[in-house]
């Protein structure tokens, strides 16, 4: 019991420390109601206090709460002191560009990150109205802006927030000039972080210098420009941005490209950081695109496409067997990318190594460069060192990069558009998505993906089901030899292995507590039938996860 209340009192020190720097009166408020509350929510106190948010390459994300291991004003005062002090110990010159999505506390954060630049003396940008993830990454490159900061937690849930940073080319590079950070950028950035002091000493300047809605319309005008002026525009498509920020600039590049206007889902149309009506606003979890569906199959569209919430990712659905599907992001990735290279467009194409393998099969039948990275998009656009400009990248997560000169980073809008431009031009000729898929299947084998996830409440389960399979590597999956088993460690901790007709990729998440393992079966189509080929392209699939998961111990 000493021991126990030495615990409280050193937590209770802490809090109140804690408290006397707390910039947000709300957030003391709340943090003392917690300590009001001991010792029946000490369990809670101590969450709050486990440790503070690290900075890595996804920069900060974590719940809306008060303390040092939740999202609130005092994280983001000392996260952005800290950046703009790395930013000067790098010689960066220039201005910080700053956006924000619609979640709960985003445009104080970005407020408050403007303010802390400026009182720096460095200026500060903010973009005029909360935006998709996107518009923030062009402005940093249309700007010139020596770094860049997104207020968004994505599509996590509604009781989260984030904090991502992006670099210019004057410390980025031309590879990294306007893309998310990558190592040894994000270890600098968290000891400058942990090196501030006291919050009260922070100066704090001006709000910085707000935007227009030029930027906007810039964005709007290069988004329309990837899509060929003169292709077929009759396509009815239903869409919905999921309570995000999307809808107005995704309807505003539809109409400047020369597409109708999408029918967009009502109750979903107005950004709300509620997220009303999905019980996670990711557009791969069930449920939540039940709305856009209807709203399709109601209005009689060809396609329907989601965004989710900061509009950096795109999910699209077909009719298929006289029903709505939900395309996986291996497939819209594979047409895509086939449909730029029906265009001509060259150079390199991209994606990671939880991706389908597909793409590789494609460009390498084509005579075009290929390159996989691992998981993100700041791998995907630093793909290949340089030595080919990269053209097309992809991630099996609904992640598509389909104009790195207009964006550095998934594009939402842009590989929606892209979408609209290659379905139309199969409406012209009497097909659709689903067509053009079973011809890819036909050509190169039907690649069918699927994932294993365990959600672990013991991390020492993930350490474990790891070392397992390393110590125990199959030799066989599907009753094929195992070709390639390949460790990435210390690099990354993944564990890859291939035959002739399977590939397996096991790795913990990145963003959560879970176990993962990406699942590819090759079955080629022999006989002319793609439905046959798909049907023991599934069945081989659960086989191979039963496989796997023995071999993980689970």
């Amino acid at each position: 019991m000493a021991a126990d209340t030495t615990d409280l009192d050193d937590l209770r020190a802490r809090a109140e420390s804690w408290l006397a720097d707390d910039p947000d009166p709300a957030d003391r408020d709340e943090l003392r109601a917690v300590l009001d509350g001991l010792p029946g929510t000490a369990g809670e106190l101590a969450d709050r206090f486990a440790g503070p948010l690290t900075f890595g390459t996804a920069g900060l994300r974590g719940p809306l709460r008060a303390g040092p291991n939740g999202m609130n004003l005092a994280v983001v005062t000392q996260a952005a002191a800290g950046l703009v002090g790395w930013l000067a110990a790098q010689g960066g010159e220039g201005p910080l560009v700053i956006g924000y999505d619609a979640r709960r506390g985003s445009r104080a954060f970005a407020e408050r990150t403007a303010q802390v630049a400026t009182g720096a003396g460095r200026p500060a940008l903010l973009l005029p109205r909360p935006l998709p993830t996107p518009v923030l990454a062009f402005a940093v490159r249309q700007l010139g802006a020596v770094a860049g900061v997104m207020v968004t937690a994505s599509h996590n849930p509604p009781q989260d927030n984030g904090y991502k940073v992006y670099l210019g080319a004057q410390l980025g590079g031309e590879l990294g000039a306007g893309a998310q950070i990558v190592p040894p950028a994000d270890a600098g950035i968290e000891a400058a972080i942990r090196a501030v002091g006291p919050l009260a000493q922070v100066p704090l300047g001006p709000a910085g210098q707000v935007l227009g809605d030029d930027l906007v319309a810039a964005y709007v005008d290069r988004a329309a420009a990837v899509v060929d002026p003169a292709g077929p525009r009759d396509l009815k498509v239903a869409y919905t941005p999921l309570h995000g920020v999307g809808g107005v600039v995704l309807t505003a590049a539809f109409a400047r490209a020369g597409f109708g206007v999408p029918g967009v889902v009502p109750e979903q149309a107005e950004p709300d950081p509620a997220f009303p009506t999905v019980s996670f606003p990711n557009p791969e979890e069930p449920g939540a695109v039940d709305l856009l569906v209807a709203l399709a199959d109601r209005t009689g569209a060809d396609i329907a496409i989601a965004n989710d919430p900061d509009a950096d990712r795109c999910a699209v659905a077909v009719r298929d067997a006289g029903s709505w599907r939900m395309l996986r992001g291996d497939e819209v990735g594979a047409l895509l990318a086939d449909h730029l290279m029906r265009r001509g467009v060259t150079g390199l194409y991209a994606t990671t190594i939880v991706s389908s393998t597909l793409l590789r099969a494609m460009a390498e039948a084509r005579g075009l460069p290929y390159d996989e990275t691992l998981t993100g998009f700041k791998w995907i656009v630093r793909a290949g060192g340089g030595r080919e400009p990269l053209v097309y990248g992809y991630e099996e997560a609904l992640g598509y990069c389909v104009a790195p000169g207009h964006v550095r980073d998934k594009d939402g809008i842009t590989a929606a558009l892209t979408v609209a431009e290659l379905a139309a031009g199969l409406k012209a000729q009497g097909r659709t998505l689903t067509h053009r898929l079973d011809e890819l299947a036909a050509e190169f084998g039907v690649h069918h993906t699927d994932q294993l996830s365990v959600r672990v409440e013991d991390l020492r389960v993930i350490a474990d089901s790891m070392a397992r399979v390393r110590a125990a590597t199959p030799t066989a999956l599907l009753g094929h030899p195992v070709l390639e088993a390949t460790d990435l460690l210390p690099e990354a901790d993944v564990v890859i292995l291939r035959t002739d007709a399977a590939r397996v990729v096991i790795r913990p998440s990145g963003t959560e507590p879970k176990l993962k393992a990406y699942l590819e079966v090759v079955e080629p189509v022999t006989d002319g039938d793609v439905t046959a080929a798909r049907r023991r392209a599934r069945a081989a699939v659960t086989e191979l996860r039963n496989e796997i998961a023995a071999a993980l111990g689970l």
